[in-house]
């Protein structure tokens, strides 16, 4: 299926610092890849689901955990002959406590999603996910304060295990192709370097058509709608922060002012001096 620039597309908002969800259904949806504005933290309870996530697929196993940075294109692939059930949690990227989001911008940086654990931890981490449930339906004294601190306590635990490491790494449980896994690495890295195929391809030693239709194949989208949506929201992540606009297209990768502007009100439905 081709995927245009438009169909790129973020989905929900949030304005808490998290939202918890614990859903379970049995459908034969078909998810499209799609982008969120804050973090998200996949449970996966039970079922039969495959997740992609910037041109790796994660097989998972009940209770899995998949860290989903910010403004990853990722989509789930879900077998409906069983009940698809999991928790999700969204986190905002610019909560209070910043050192609780340090694991979404390691697993960028390894360009690797998945939590296994073992028994133990999965216990522990089990507990506090119904407590924080329950408690975000409780109305019993000070319960808004214990489910911020049932939240942080989660996501600290969650930290120590993605950054020290202490999960089980399972070959079985991802798959992808070297070749593409490098070029999302050096593009998502370098997006205000030239990014042309001709470039890429002999960076890589690859045949552009060879590699244009293997990163289809990996990610369900062309190099160019690709690379032109990762500027973008690259720019507006620069102009929320206060970078002047014709510098944010810049440091972006945007050569043409003109153009930045076209492809900006395209993505996002209005201008990025609006945004």
């Amino acid at each position: 299926m081709k995927h245009s620039l438009e169909q790129m597309e973020k989905t929900g908002y949030l304005e808490q610092e998290f939202r918890l969800f614990h859903i379970k259904d049995k459908n034969e949806r078909e998810f499209q890849y799609h982008y969120h504005d804050f973090h998200k933290v996949i449970v996966f309870l039970s079922g039969k689901a495959t997740y992609h996530i910037e041109g790796k697929s994660y097989h998972l196993n009940p209770w899995d955990i998949l860290l989903v940075n910010q403004y990853a294109i990722h989509k789930p692939e879900i077998d409906p002959s069983a009940p698809y059930e999991r928790f999700i949690l969204w986190v905002r990227s610019d909560i209070a406590d910043s050192e609780l989001t340090a694991c979404f911008q390691k697993a960028r940086d390894r360009s690797f999603n998945l939590i296994r654990l073992n028994s133990q931890i999965q216990e522990r981490l089990k507990d506090i996910l119904y407590e924080l449930e329950n408690s975000l339906d409780s109305q019993a004294f000070a319960s808004p304060l214990l489910c911020k601190a049932l939240f942080s306590q989660f996501m600290v635990y969650v930290n120590r295990i993605f950054l020290e490491k202490q999960y089980i790494l399972d070959q079985k449980s991802y798959s992808y192709d070297s070749q593409v896994e490098n070029l999302l690495r050096y593009i998502n890295r370098h997006l205000d370097a030239d990014l042309s195929i001709e470039t890429l391809a002999q960076k890589y030693f690859l045949s552009k058509y060879h590699m244009m239709r293997k990163f289809k194949e990996e990610t369900g989208y062309t190099m160019h709608n690709y690379i032109v949506s990762k500027r973008l929201l690259l720019a507006r992540s620069l102009i929320s922060q206060g970078t002047p606009v014709i510098k944010a297209a810049q440091q972006s990768g945007f050569g043409d002012y003109t153009t930045f502007v076209r492809a900006y009100k395209k993505q996002f439905g209005t201008a990025p001096s609006k945004s």
